[in-house]
């Protein structure tokens, strides 16, 4: 999957599609048309059913906080601003000892960008064995207090470990989670963000459009 760029700006979405990949039991993405120029219809219309969790989307404290706010609550703010990108090594999870090398400050937007980035989001099939944040990294950027977080697959979480964990620290510390961001061009450093979730009441995700400019 390749970026789009236009300008300075590069977008870190991923299109969405019918066949994309998704977490497994989500409802998958589809479209239908119902009213089609090319059939003699005044205009075009479509109609789309998917997860509010569907490729580059946000998660809300409700997501996993049966009293967490909403994504209508979300501050502006969490998602536009300056943005550091910061290389992962490890390649099965992210951990404090290797986030304590970058200094992360309190308040900051993080992305994290890790080998999912290097080829993941070609396959429509997905990938279980993803880079995660681990527990204890979750527990760091809960204490650090940083704003938001960021991640180049489907979940901060794993699927088969820390998943409810991971989200629940990040969570309970009011730091508004981005998931399924595509760095395949992005290199570190510093940049800033635009990122803007539907506003969407009531609802604990909501798909998500991201974009960067080099700072």
């Amino acid at each position: 999957m390749s970026n789009w760029t236009s300008g300075n700006w590069i977008d870190i979405t991923v299109p969405v599609r019918e066949g994309m990949p998704g977490w497994p039991g989500d409802p998958s993405f589809t479209i239908k048309r119902i009213l089609d120029q090319a059939n003699g219809d005044v205009c075009t219309l479509s109609h789309i059913s998917l997860s509010v969790h569907t490729g580059t989307h946000m998660d809300a404290p409700l997501h996993f906080l049966p009293d967490g706010a909403t994504m209508d609550a979300m501050p502006l703010d969490a998602v536009i601003g300056p943005v550091r990108v910061i290389p992962i090594r490890h390649t099965n999870a992210i951990h404090r000892a290797e986030l304590l090398e970058h200094g992360i400050q309190p308040g900051e937007r993080i992305l994290f960008r890790t080998i999912n980035s290097d080829g993941l989001w070609r396959s429509n099939a997905f990938y279980q064995d993803f880079v995660f944040i681990a527990r204890d990294g979750a527990e760091y950027l809960a204490e650090v207090g940083i704003q938001t977080v960021g991640v180049d697959y489907l979940s901060v979480g794993g699927f088969t470990h820390d998943g409810l964990e991971t989200h629940q620290a990040l969570l309970r510390a009011g730091i508004w989670i981005v998931e399924g961001l595509d760095l395949g061009l992005i290199e570190p450093g510093n940049y800033e963000m635009v990122c803007l979730p539907l506003r969407l009441v009531n609802a604990e995700g909501s798909p998500a459009r991201a974009i960067l400019r080099k700072a």
